[in-house]
């Protein structure tokens, strides 16, 4: 899908088998070559198999993408372990973040969830099911760097994945309040890893700069400079159900309050 930063202008939108192997078996004798040659295949054979395996495997874990990990799939991922940790304020939730109409669509999904996304860039190609969700109002395109539409403590809980990354220090000072002043009981940070793979030539067409993947020092440094406080309570319950889950993020997980 492509993706480009959506235009202030327009900020908020409306809405099997081997021929040569039988042939060499039937030989009385096979030359010194002949069996070596044969080796060689057969090694050479079994080397793409697993190689192909291993493929496979990559191209099946719900939380990779190409070039690195995508954040947004792995909210969808931890959606169990969120619940788990925050509980009835999984109940009205606001995404933020690219493809945020698949994490809007399995919040959907769930009993007693209410779920609304903001989409950080442009639309132009999306499926039916997200320009639905968008035609509805659920989702909005909107650039997060400006204030977002919504009234103070509007939702329970808001998510950001896959959007913090791209915005330098200077628009994550306006970012990151608005998303504290619309939640009524925390905001939830999917960041990527200090060294993950950077993005790709092609996909900077879609985000416009290269994601800046930060440390979890800078960010707790961060958050002390900008007197955003971390939920510890939060904290704690979502390691714990981690834990019990068995599951370990890709991503970089952070839980903070909301502005009171």
């Amino acid at each position: 899908m492509s993706r480009r930063p959506v235009n202030p202008a327009r900020r908020f939108a409306d809405g099997g088998s081997i021929p040569f192997v039988g042939s060499v078996q039937s030989k009385t004798r096979s030359s010194p070559f002949l069996s070596i040659g044969l080796l060689g295949a057969i090694l050479l054979i079994g080397y793409l198999h697993y190689g192909s395996g291993q493929s496979t495997s990559v191209k099946e874990a719900p939380s990779k993408v190409e070039g690195g990990s995508s954040c947004t799939l792995e909210v969808q991922r931890a959606l169990p372990v969120l619940k788990k940790a925050y509980g009835d304020s999984m109940h009205k939730v606001l995404h933020v973040g690219p493809d945020t109409c698949s994490v809007v669509s399995k919040l959907l999904k769930e009993d007693d969830t209410q779920a609304w996304g903001v989409e950080p860039y442009d639309l132009d190609d999306a499926d039916a099911g997200c320009k639905s969700l968008v035609h509805k109002g659920i989702v909005r395109v909107a650039d997060i760097k400006f204030p977002l539409p919504y009234r103070a403590k509007s939702f329970s809980l808001v998510i950001v994945s896959d959007a913090l990354d791209y915005l330098s220090p200077r628009y994550l000072n306006r970012t990151l309040p608005e998303l504290a002043r619309v939640s009524s009981d925390g905001v939830i940070i999917f960041s990527g890893y200090l060294g993950q793979q950077r993005a790709k030539v092609t996909e900077l067409s879609k985000f416009g700069r290269p994601a800046k993947y930060r440390s979890s020092t800078w960010w707790i440094r961060y958050f002390v400079e900008t007197k955003l406080e971390e939920n510890e309570a939060a904290a704690n319950k979502f390691e714990q159900a981690s834990t019990k889950r068995s599951y370990k993020p890709a991503c970089q997980v952070f839980h903070l309050r909301s502005l009171h």
